[in-house]
């Protein structure tokens, strides 16, 4: 049984293409390109003349059963136009399909626009959401925002050039004058990560005629910081919880979320303050 590579490619700057991704490369038996014409010349570059097939949005359910059929007798590779494939690209289906049929999948990672654009994105990268293109149409876009406007991650989009600066409007009116980080052409030439709020990344990309590719990372929904009860403000509510025979656990659970205290601190005063009433 033959295995499934995902194999990061770049980006743009074509030194990006690890050691590793360049050897299953050459090693696999037929590579499945997004676009065969944009995959060939970077094989081309690298001297690499594995067999290709065409694997992309309006076939990648009729292709299923030729990739299947080429892993039964040996390797397969995966690759998108750029970046890391079955991200924002085809692949999830290939990739389910090659392990309900018992195939072996193994990533080889590499480039990635989306992760690329948010640790240099100056936001916090503890914990974030992608969310992909986002929606064409203003009122899907308005939708979309309205649903993740109280997130505290940060936020990931990507989005085409012509539609940049009615993107940047909607996330302000759906989310707010935020922070973002527009990143522009990762890795080639013409990089470039704008750093600001949302109301000068209009002003600066409205005097301009956007061009290249944009992943957006945007600051989420800051967490407003519960204001610390005081001592007393806590025993008040812990005695009143104890009349009604609630436990210290329940208590210090219930208390925690509101009071600005931790919860081992609560459970302690409350198994105190019990003690003392027994």
């Amino acid at each position: 049984m033959g295995t499934l590579y995902l194999v990061a490619t770049p980006i743009g700057n074509l030194e990006d293409l690890s050691p590793r991704a360049l050897r299953i490369l050459r090693e696999v038996r037929l590579i499945a390109a997004e676009d065969t014409r944009v995959t060939r010349k970077m094989l081309t570059h690298f001297g690499v003349h594995t067999p290709l097939t065409s694997y992309f949005e309006h076939n990648k359910l009729t292709k299923l059963d030729t990739i299947l059929a080429a892993l039964v007798g040996g390797d397969v590779a995966l690759v998108s136009d750029a970046g890391t494939p079955a991200l924002n690209d085809p692949g999830y289906e290939l990739v389910h399909a090659a392990l309900e049929t018992g195939h072996r999948v193994c990533p080889i990672p590499g480039p990635s626009a989306p992760v690329a654009a948010l640790v240099t994105s100056g936001l916090p990268t503890d914990a974030f959401l992608f969310l992909g293109y986002l929606p064409r149409k203003s009122p899907e876009r308005q939708a979309l925002l309205e649903r993740v406007t109280g997130y505290p991650y940060t936020l990931i989009f990507l989005e085409t050039p012509h539609r940049l600066v009615e993107a940047l409007a909607d996330l302000q009116s759906a989310l707010g004058d935020r922070e973002i980080a527009v990143a522009r052409e990762l890795t080639k030439v013409h990089e470039e990560v704008w750093r600001g709020n949302l109301t000068e990344a209009q002003q600066y990309f409205g005097e301009k005629k956007p061009r290249g590719e944009f992943t957006l990372v945007v600051a989420g929904n800051p967490v407003e910081k519960t204001a610390r009860w005081s001592e007393e403000h806590m025993i008040s509510a812990l005695l009143a919880g104890a009349k009604d025979s609630k436990s210290p656990t329940s208590l210090a659970s219930r208390l925690a979320a509101e009071s600005g205290w931790a919860r081992r601190e609560i459970y302690k005063l409350a198994t105190l303050i019990k003690s003392k009433m027994e």
